[in-house]
């Protein structure tokens, strides 16, 4: 994102689908989109599977979307849009930690990450730069990947850079206490699908029973806020 806290100029209206699970939270949103002269709410959904049906009804130019959703999540959301429509871009809006998941959302393929107690103008902003060819990355994300890049060169990179994305998922999921039951329930996934990703967790961050996997999760969510 540009320091001038300014989007580049867009001259005329683009249509946004707004991928939130939260009634309230989706309303907000596209009111605040609504607002901006140049940006419309061409549709909404509450999930992945809707997002997806979705993008092919409505067509829009950006998609903001949360990255906690029930079922696939924002992330693996974001990589079926980007299968289906390599160019459209995508804005991911969470409530989770940048430092983290922006990292995994740029990969994924996002364009930009905005925490959602930014605020509405701080949303509209960068969806105004995304779409004006830009990207709307925080500072700090920005340096991370830089950091990032020089760690790899270094051949030091994090454990929990090392998970894919779906085991990081299901790593959180443990630490916010819930049960491998209600992590396949959730994902809808089988709990021998759960399982197989516990212990591919165990033998990447060196666990060695899923009770040292719930004790270093929920110390990572208690300690940040996330993982």
């Amino acid at each position: 994102m540009n320091d001038s806290n300014q989007p580049a100029e867009i001259d005329h209206s683009y249509r946004i689908l707004v991928i939130e699970d939260h009634p309230l939270m989706r309303e907000a949103i596209s009111k605040w989109i609504d607002s901006d002269p140049v940006l419309k709410v061409c549709g909404q959904a509450e999930n992945s599977a809707a997002g997806m049906k979705a993008v092919v009804e409505f067509k829009p130019d950006l998609v903001l979307s949360d990255i906690s959703l029930e079922g696939r999540s924002g992330l693996e959301l974001l990589k079926d849009l980007k299968a289906i429509n390599p160019d459209l871009p995508v804005v991911m809006h969470s409530m989770h930690n940048e430092s983290v998941y922006a990292m995994r959302a740029m990969r994924a393929g996002a364009r930009g990450y905005v925490m959602k107690n930014a605020g509405g103008a701080e949303v509209v902003n960068a969806i105004k730069e995304v779409l004006a060819g830009g990207s709307a990355f925080s500072r700090v994300v920005s340096n991370q990947v830089l950091d990032e890049l020089a760690g790899r060169a270094r051949g030091h990179q994090s454990p929990i850079a090392i998970l894919t994305d779906r085991e990081f998922e299901i790593l959180e999921l443990y630490g916010h206490g819930k049960t491998s039951g209600e992590i396949a329930q959730q994902l809808n996934v089988s709990p021998k699908t759960v399982g197989a990703h516990r212990y591919n967790i165990c033998c990447k961050l060196e666990l060695h029973s899923t009770s040292e996997l719930i004790c270093y999760a929920a110390k990572s969510v208690s300690q940040g806020g996330d993982i």
